[in-house]
């Protein structure tokens, strides 16, 4: 039997604990006076209530209503409703501290105990005490009511146990009874003690401790009760309607005995002492089954769940909640049939195929932990942590017993069992055949395809061929509980205790999730998702590592297969249970991956596939035009219309909106497009007039800009009118214009300059002006007329296309669209210029290269002219640049990658160029050599330089290498360049951060804020565990006793080296006690973050944040517009 721890907390002495019976919840009374609510599943912190004077002793949650109730030495009851988080009345009325508080199950009743000698019990709806138990002649310990009847059990320190009758308080306060006044019932209830005819009447008195009793509770469903006490005993009664009497006594505590109970699904009774010792005993057998004992900790309380097989034991610096055994049931899928193990029967589709052994009386024997089914033989392997580890064979109805930690089949006719270090194979008849010494200490073997089985180690697992015996392959994981393999075998999921790794057959690494809870089991679905279970929800992951929830449970499941829609999986009582599912989100999403056009078209028009969640995936994946078939709201449409540049959609959507910043944000976007009939029908929306003359000014459209001056005239609006006569050459309205508006001296001027003498006259006699010379040569101001009047700007037409429901979609090749959708986006491309036309940006001259290469014919060399060495349309930049076309491969390149400052790519310029210029006339036939200067192979290498320096700590170095190594990716063309561009952003992003640390000389918080975001850098393995060793150490100096212990327990799931871990955790430990962290630092580490690769800070999940074109990096809006620090070459 173990232990299991499930979750931990570190405080001052807990003194009672009460589990919540529907949430993951558990309440801690703690003798400082404060009552903790922690989410035990999550290990957090939810709320703390400190209104109580003095230790608190009873606690209690209601069974149905969101209330619970605590008492404590103030002598006060209190109520609280935790969704308010207050309290929300208090009950006076006991003399001395309250040690135990409780609610009834049907009856709106708390019963308490007290120091005072009494039990009282309260209706906590009209907040009165009914009913005052009187009798004890010493501290009354404890007092609960019984689950079903109409009994209440109390113990106390004058040695007895006392169980009460209160049917008569029951029928006293039944529905529909007459209200009593409470001063008539206080003397109604003394003439009735003193008559003997009260409400609740002594049942039996229970002697037989010889010193006081501190605790008893009934069994839930027998009728038996246990005590205990200070006589180091815990002693069980039985009872009928007439009498009670002692059963037997369970010895072995040397101090104190607490509280005890009866386990509530198994024959065991729990009980736990100040002799720092929790026991576990027989029931039937009253023996003693099992001892947990801490070093330093003395037990005071304990609990357990009402539903689940959880308890909960309070002592000295917290609590811990533990269960005794697992509760995962053994099975095993054999094509579409499950084998598994329920009670002491093995069964195959509900059938039972053979009997396993069962415990002797008065033992304890674990339940299976894995089973191995060999179809061909139909023979069955058990394995469970029996004596160290066992194994049983069953087959043709005998049993072989063995010792091992695991045992699998490898073959038709033979297993392996992993002993120590050693795997042994062994035959049919349970006879060794084979012993392999394995290389390294290996903590689990599962199976794998043909002659080979995967070694999990406590950093890794490997692939082992048994014939060999060699490892084939290996990745590194944290210690691995369960594997899945795929139907085909082609991809395996390595489960641990919160990540998931996904791989090939030959341990290629695919991706790896992370969960917060635990992972309980995983299958795959016949498209290749992984489908995986946590201890409340049912989720999906993607090759890609995209994962997602598909539906809650209440309860842990064990997934077996996944048919359509429906998963089959086994509870925790070995039955089997089909749930049903909706795949459509990972199924839609799957398609998306694949580029399955025809899927994604169908699943839009059959499924109701909405929600926000899917739409940040479908904007997160570059799938705009795809998330407006989801959107209703007009705003959300709006922003994604002009995201994936339907400029239809966002003049519809702007229509409904119709408010001037949507107006404007569509007229600068139709403007950047060259729509010029939507940019004016925007700027008359919100009647921006200057901009309309301007706009009907530069496209030559003088009708219109007439209509403007006629408006302005109407508006008498003098700086617009005086602008548009300006623009239309209208010298006379100009004229009036400037003397309407009291510029007389400048009409007067402009008049005469004109040549009109008359109006000329006219204002200055009006004006009282003397006449002024304005010379003989004038000419009249008149703006150059346009050509020709564009309505738009011309529009390429490009092979782009977008998902559409109205489109047929048979003969549709997606990988070429978006090939294609990457490289030209939503913007025109003009045609490549002649090569006489091109005029290179950065004045290269063939001459100044002095190339001299000696001919091996008398024909004259003709050095290749600009343009001439790649094709002229080709959008391929790095052939442009070979072509000496400076300027086309700048344009492909901002409009393909976002480039937009070119300074410091000009010697990759140069090197391409001068590259494609040089001549190998032994070797004529090979390619162009600019396409061998940047390469795939050359960029690992240098990338391997970068990882070398990291590891080395030579960061300046390692920042020059992965930013020129970024730089080089422009020039690629490989599937590859995006992850190797991912590893150099997060590198550059880190080191960075750690170069700005280690210059800080006078703040401490600022130091921890970036050791503590450095950890987020998607860096190699063991280049994380050297961040999160940093970060642990700088947060710990410092006092950051929180974000430290964060830090080691981030490590260790990372199974460091021993002497780390064993740091690590003594850290956990000191950690623990403090909890709290100094320094006020920007970091949160529960809610999910990137790092703005410009101020250093992070950015939350749901925060707004802007992006680098070409390297992704992540920026606060602020930062818009501004130059990427990270690749120093694309705009924000």
């Amino acid at each position: 039997m173990q232990m299991l721890t499930k979750f931990e907390t570190k405080s001052s002495r807990v003194k009672g604990t009460a589990f919540h019976p529907k949430r993951p919840w558990i309440l801690a009374s703690l003798h400082n006076g404060s009552i903790q609510l922690w989410d035990y599943r999550m290990g957090t912190l939810l709320e703390r209530f400190d209104e109580h004077e003095g230790p608190v002793r009873g606690i209690s949650f209601h069974p149905t209503q969101e209330l619970f109730v605590s008492g404590g030495d103030d002598y006060k009851v209190k109520v609280w409703n935790y969704r308010t988080r207050r309290c929300i009345f208090t009950l006076q009325g006991h003399l001395d501290y309250v040690r135990t508080a409780y609610f009834h199950p049907e009856q709106p009743w708390i019963i308490t105990a007290s120091d005072d000698q009494t039990i009282r019990i309260w209706n906590w709806q009209s907040r009165q005490c009914i009913a005052v138990l009187t009798g004890h002649n010493h501290y009354v310990m404890c007092a609960q009511f019984h689950p079903t009847e109409d009994l209440v059990v109390s113990a106390c320190l004058d040695q007895t146990v006392r169980v009460w009758d209160i049917s008569g308080l029951r029928r006293k306060n039944a529905a529909g009874a007459p209200p009593v006044d409470p001063f008539s019932a206080q003397r109604a209830n003394a003439q009735g003690d003193f008559f003997n005819v009260t409400d609740v009447v002594v049942k039996f008195v229970l002697e037989g401790h010889t010193r006081g009793v501190n605790w008893a509770t009934f069994h839930p469903t027998m009728p038996l009760i246990l005590s205990c006490g200070d006589d180091r005993q815990v002693k069980i009664w039985r009872m009928n309607d007439s009498r009670a009497w002692e059963v037997d006594t369970c010895r072995g505590h040397y101090h104190n005995v607490n509280s005890a109970l009866f386990h509530p699904k198994r024959e065991f009774i729990l009980s736990d002492s100040e002799d720092k010792t929790i026991r576990i005993w027989d029931t039937t057998r009253r023996t003693l089954l099992q001892t947990f004992r801490r070093d330093q900790d003395r037990f005071w309380c304990l609990n357990a769940h009402p539903e689940l097989n959880l308890f909960a034991a309070g002592h000295d610096n917290g609590l811990i909640v533990f269960k005794l055994e697992r509760e995962r049931p053994a099975a095993a899928v054999y094509q579409k049939s499950l084998i598994y193990v329920k009670g002491s029967q093995v069964l195959y589709d509900s059938n039972p195929i053979a009997s396993i052994r069962t415990a002797p009386a008065g033992q304890y024997l674990p339940p299976p932990r894995t089973l191995s089914y060999n179809p061909t033989e139909q023979a069955v392997l058990l394995t469970s942590d029996n004596e160290g580890g066992t194994y049983e064979l069953y087959i043709g109805g005998k049993t072989h017993r063995g010792s091992g930690k695991c045992a699998i089949w490898v073959g038709r006719n033979r297993f392996a069992v992993l002993d120590n270090t050693d795997v042994i194979i062994k035959d049919l008849a349970n006879t060794t055949t084979k012993t392999i010494k394995l290389p390294v200490p290996v903590e689990a073997i599962f199976n794998a395809p043909g002659s080979q089985i995967l070694l999990a180690t406590a950093t890794s697992v490997q692939l082992f061929d048994v014939q060999t015996r060699q490892v084939v392959a290996e990745i590194n994981a944290a210690p691995v509980k369960y594997i899945a393999w795929s139907a085909d075998m082609s991809s395996v999921a390595l489960l641990c205790k919160h990540t998931i790794t996904l791989a090939t057959s030959q341990l290629e690494q695919m991706c790896q999730i992370h969960e917060t809870i635990r992972i309980k089991s995983a299958t795959w679905d016949a498209s290749g998702v992984l489908l995986y279970t946590t201890l409340n929800h049912i989720k999906f992951a993607l090759p890609n590592g995209d994962s997602g929830v598909i539906r809650t449970i209440d309860n842990p499941v064990y997934l077996v297969r996944v048919a359509g829609g429906e998963v089959h999986c086994l509870d925790r009582e070995a039955d089997v249970k089909v749930i049903k599912i909706d795949p459509t989100e990972y199924q839609f999403k799957l398609a998306l991956l694949q580029h399955n056009h025809d899927k994604v078209v169908a699943i839009i028009r059959n499924s109701n596939l909405v929600g926000q969640s899917i739409i940040a995936y479908l904007q997160k994946t570059g799938y705009p035009e795809i998330a407006l078939h989801f959107v209703r709201d007009d705003t959300a449409r709006f922003e994604l219309a002009l995201e994936c540049g339907d400029m239809d959609i966002a003049l519809e959507t702007a229509k409904a909106i119709d408010k001037p910043a949507y107006w404007h944000k569509f007229s600068q976007e139709a403007l950047s497009r060259g729509y010029i009939g939507m940019v004016e029908q925007a700027y008359q929306r919100t009647k921006a007039y200057d901009k309309l003359s301007f706009l009907y000014s530069i496209t030559g459209n003088l009708e219109k800009l007439g209509k403007m001056h006629k408006i302005a005239t109407m508006r008498n609006h003098m700086e617009s009118r005086l602008q548009t006569s300006l623009l239309l050459g209208d010298v006379e309205d100009r004229v009036q214009a400037l003397a309407d508006s009291g510029q007389s001296a400048l009409a007067y001027l402009t008049a005469k300059s004109h040549g009109l003498a008359d109006k000329a006259e006219a204002i200055r006699e009006a004006a009282g002006m003397d006449g002024a010379d304005t010379g003989e040569s004038h000419t009249l101001l008149v703006p150059t007329m346009p050509v020709t009047s564009l309505v738009d700007w011309p529009q390429l037409q490009t092979t782009k296309r977008t998902f559409k429901l109205d489109e047929p979609s048979e003969n549709y090749n997606v990988a070429e669209t978006l090939e294609t959708d990457e490289v030209f986006g939503d913007r025109t491309v003009a045609p490549a210029p002649a090569a006489a036309d091109i005029e290179t940006g950065w004045d290269i001259d063939d001459a100044e290269l002095q190339i001299d290469v000696e001919l091996q014919n008398d024909a004259e060399f003709m050095p290749p002219q600009p343009g001439s060495s790649g094709a002229p349309n080709s959008q391929n930049a790095v052939e442009q640049i070979a072509a000496g076309n400076f300027e086309r491969a700048i344009q492909l390149l901002n409009k393909q990658k976002g480039i937009s400052s070119f300074a410091t790519l000009k010697p990759m310029f140069m090197d391409i160029y001068t590259g494609s210029q040089s001549v190998l006339t032994a070797q004529s036939i090979l390619p162009n050599q600019s396409a061998q200067m940047y390469s795939m192979a050359s960029a690992l290498e240098k990338l391997q330089q970068g990882y070398d320096a990291t590891t080395n700590a030579q960061f300046a170095d390692a920042l020059h290498i992965f930013r020129q190594l970024l730089l080089s990716l422009i020039f690629i063309s490989d599937d590859d360049t995006d992850e190797v561009l991912a590893v150099c952003r997060e590198y550059i992003l880190g080191i960075s951060m750690e170069l700005e640390r280690a210059a800080i000389t006078d703040n401490p918080a600022r130091l921890v804020e970036l050791a503590a975001y450095f950890t987020h850098c998607q860096l190699r393995t063991d280049h994380e565990k050297l961040s999160l060793r940093l970060a642990m150490t700088t947060a710990y100096k410092h006092k950051c006793f929180k974000a430290a212990g964060e830090f080691a327990q981030r490590l260790l799931d990372l199974a460091p080296a021993p002497q780390v871990a064993d740091k690590a955790r003594k850290l956990i430990t000191i950690c623990d006690r403090q909890s709290r962290d100094s320094l006020e630092i920007n970091y949160d580490a529960q809610k999910p973050l990137v790092i703005c690769a410009a101020s250093h800070t992070p950015i939350y999940q749901g925060e707004a944040a802007a992006n680098c074109p070409y390297c992704q990096a992540s920026y606060k809006p602020e930062y818009r517009g501004n130059l990427c620090h990270i690749c120093t070459v694309a705009k924000i």
